[in-house]
């Protein structure tokens, strides 16, 4: 494969097809398109912030690219490598290279373990050091992410939401990864304590040189952390842009609706409301041509037939639109 030595992770024609039976037919079944043929890169040293409705499929792309589910097609190069070739043995060596933070800090850690075995866990599995070795690594994941040592003797449910999640970064951590997925790490925290998990994982980046794919609903959020961002619907990528093409005027119709739709934290200030019409079409029977056209305020009936490629409509901007 050809590619840019500085990027650290390439997606190329990505799907994942669940087989699905139907009620009413017995033994007929089809498929749920959750990941409809996605291309991505993402650049060594930056994040890429993934945004889109529920059930878009980022959840299901972001278990795709570490192998916890097996793709139906595409490839994922991992520093020039197609991972999706490796054998066990050369995945486990790959796992200590790409690690996930999951969204809830409750259920993503184990209760029955203290805050010290979670963060020790993936050193014992890879069989790093020894026990006082890996013991003064726990310790010093603890100050990285802002809690001190002693608290490595309690457990999850003596910790607030936010300190949860820290554990749990500092779990990721703890292998040295080149690449996180941060799946929607702070969805489940309170407000006041979003701000600081994003303030930790920008400076964890900027320490370690790490690469992150954010994934987030919160535009806001995804625009100030993120170098690039990417849009998705109904399994598609529909946009990516550099962070400072965000907002601007050449933007695909469902991001247009995505910006309009997020609210405005100045209450003196208005502005003109994008409502998309109808509900996300299923992705069991996803519409022909361009998936967004039957919500589309621009469509025309080209859109119902042809599916528009990614183009790229400028340096570093590219759209899924054939008007755009």
């Amino acid at each position: 494969m050809n590619t840019q030595t500085d990027m650290l992770l390439v997606l190329e024609g990505i799907k994942k097809y669940y087989s699905v039976k139907e009620k009413m037919w017995a033994g007929k079944s089809s498929h749920l398109r959750a990941v409809d043929g996605v291309d991505l890169k993402i650049k060594r040293g930056t994040i890429l912030g993934l945004v889109g409705e529920s059930g878009c499929g980022k959840s299901t792309l972001s278990r795709l690219i570490l192998r916890l589910e097996e793709p139906t097609a595409g490839r994922v190069y991992f520093e020039g490598q197609n991972i999706l070739d490796y054998g066990k043995k050369d995945l486990r060596l790959l796992r200590r290279s790409m690690q996930i933070i999951f969204q809830d800090p409750y259920s993503s850690l184990n209760p029955r373990k203290t805050a010290a075995a979670i963060i020790e866990e993936p050193l014992i599995i890879h069989n790093v050091g020894d026990k006082t070795t890996r013991r003064n690594e726990v310790h010093r994941l603890m100050k990285e992410i802002g809690l001190l040592p002693e608290h490595g003797d309690r457990y999850p449910h003596e910790f607030s939401g936010g300190q949860r999640q820290r554990i749990g970064i500092a779990r990721a951590l703890a292998l040295r990864p080149k690449f996180i997925i941060a799946d929607e790490p702070i969805s489940a925290l309170d407000v006041s304590i979003q701000a600081q998990i994003i303030n930790l994982l920008v400076e964890l980046k900027e320490k370690f040189n790490l690469t992150y794919l954010f994934i987030a609903h919160d535009l806001a959020m995804i625009q100030h952390i993120s170098d690039r961002i990417a849009v998705m619907y109904l399994g598609k990528i529909v946009e990516v842009m550099e962070k400072r093409s965000f907002a601007q005027k050449l933007l695909h119709p469902y991001t247009e609706a995505l910006i309009a739709a997020s609210p405005i934290p100045d209450p003196r200030r208005t502005k003109t409301r994008n409502i998309l019409k109808g509900d996300i079409p299923s992705p069991i029977t996803p519409p022909s041509g361009c998936v967004f056209h039957t919500r589309c305020p621009y469509k025309k009936p080209v859109c119902a037939n042809d599916p528009p490629p990614l183009k790229m409509v400028e340096v570093g901007h590219q759209i899924a639109c054939h008007f755009r």
